[in-house]
């Protein structure tokens, strides 16, 4: 958990922005990082924090989350894989969280009401729904974001209450879309990276290419098989070897190094990243959501090995698909495929315009404003329309496919035009009846609200009108 930055002399006039993330892998939490680090750039930003929640929670909590993903991938990658496949639709999700995470969430939520935030950005799941129940229930009244953190957009994100949804790529965009979303609160902002150094990238020919090698997250054995084909290469380069905090793994690579004198630089963590991924020609490593960012906005193309099922093979897809990135399917190929990228200068030179043109070095900032400047009302999808959607989807249909009194329909704040709820066409008749419809439109009142509603309608008002008594609302189909 960082400590708070706070600037000015008066808190209660600017924004006080809460990050929360997860330390499930390195990602989320550099996502979050790079919006703190976004956040102090602003005038209008008084204050901010990051939290990992998982450092708040029991410690048998933080070990099953945190160091049971890492054994999974390590030991039974098909398990990650089938994990992720599973919890993919849409919604699978709904209703209260589970009671082991509602046991771990109360340091959380005491630590949101400690600070009083006016904006709330969450780069992982976990976070994002124990969020969203507290926007639903009127716990907290700050504006609400989710963050995605990988190139594929997972269901799993998907909450039923947000102010807004960042996305990675206009892909994930649609595709939130097309289940029922409204386009008002989904965004393609790229994933949020810390800001990049001011680099020209030159072709010197009389330079020899440079190699910058990733062990990743856990490193270990596969890392120590990549740098080895290196070692057979025919095409002339030099390496950087990053280990990160895995000192045992850079004694090894050091030493398999050691006879080919300077042509390879052994790290460990290091903050000289930035400037590594600017000066380099190739990476060679994992497709990670944050690794992958920062390399398409430093220009940098990338021969990717041996990713995380799920997610990281998901990334690699549309690398590739960009036509940014390799991938080695074996260690076996790695030095093979390197020569073929670097001994063809000018598919090089193609692979790094496209990661330029992948790049989004300032996702980070776009979320701040979207997010500060967008609406104050949170948009609410009720359990009914969560299931709906999720039905939908293992159906393989859309919003626009459906009809009859299953068919979605949404409200929209007559006054500002921000979609303020998706809901059911059934529920939405009961709204009608309750409030009396005018045309396409009715009024949502504080006062009632009657207990034979046969939905969670009285929550979802409760969570649209903030503190107003009422709201004119006009509805849309969809």
């Amino acid at each position: 958990m960082s400590r708070p930055s706070v600037r000015g002399t008066n808190a209660d006039t600017g924004e006080r922005v809460l990050i929360l993330s997860a330390g499930v892998g390195a990602g989320h939490n550099s996502a979050a990082a790079a919006l703190q680090q976004a956040c102090i750039g602003r005038t209008d930003i008084v204050e901010v924090q990051v939290i990992d929640v998982l450092h708040l929670s029991s410690a048998l909590y933080r070990d099953v989350l945190g160091k049971g993903y890492f054994v999974l991938v390590e030991e039974v990658p098909w398990l990650v894989e089938w994990g992720y496949d599973a919890s993919d639709p849409p919604f699978r999700r709904r209703g209260p969280i589970d009671p082991w995470t509602r046991a771990n969430a109360h340091p959380v939520v005491d630590a949101i009401k400690r600070f009083r935030p006016t904006a709330i950005i969450c780069t992982h799941f976990l976070p994002a729904q124990l969020v969203a129940t507290l926007v639903i229930r009127g716990v907290i009244h700050a504006k609400t974001a989710v963050v995605t953190t990988d190139y594929d957009f997972q269901g799993l994100w998907l909450t039923g209450a947000f102010h807004a949804l960042f996305v990675a790529r206009e892909e994930g965009r649609v595709e939130v879309t097309a289940l029922g979303l409204p386009q008002d609160r989904v965004v393609a902002s790229g994933i949020p990276i810390a800001e990049q150094p001011a680099f020209e990238r030159t072709s010197e020919t009389s330079e020899l290419p440079k190699l910058l090698i990733s062990a990743g997250a856990t490193g270990g054995d596969y890392a120590v098989a990549v740098v080895r084909q290196t070692l057979h290469m025919r095409s002339p380069f030099t390496a950087t070897v990053v280990c990160g905090r895995n000192d045992a793994l850079r004694g090894r690579i050091e030493e398999l190094v050691a006879p080919v004198g300077d042509r390879y630089r052994v790290l460990g963590l290091t903050a000289e990243m930035p400037r590594l991924l600017r000066e380099s020609d190739l990476f060679v490593g994992k497709p990670g959501g944050l690794s992958a960012s920062e390399c398409m906005a430093a220009g940098l193309p990338m021969v990717l090995v041996n990713p995380i099922p799920g997610q990281e093979v998901r990334n690699g897809d549309y690398l590739m698909e960009q036509g940014a990135a390799v991938r080695c399917n074996t260690a076996a190929t790695v030095g093979w495929k390197i020569d073929e990228v670097l001994q063809n200068p000018e598919r090089l030179l193609r692979m790094q315009a496209a990661a330029r043109r992948t790049g989004r070095p300032h996702a980070a900032a776009v979320v701040l404003s979207s997010l500060i400047d967008g609406p104050s009302r949170p948009l609410v999808v009720t359990r009914a329309a969560q299931k709906t959607i999720f039905d939908a989807s293992e159906k393989h249909l859309v919003a626009s496919d459906l009809t009859g009194s299953g068919r979605l329909a949404r409200l929209v704040d007559a006054s500002e035009g921000s979609t303020v709820a998706v809901l059911r066409a059934d529920e939405l008749g009961d709204l009608e009846t309750q409030y009396g419809a005018s045309g396409a439109g009715l009024t949502l009142r504080r006062e009632g609200s009657p207990l034979s509603f046969r939905w969670d309608a009285r929550r979802v008002i409760r969570a649209v009108l903030r503190n107003d008594d009422a709201l004119h609302v006009r509805v849309e189909g969809i």
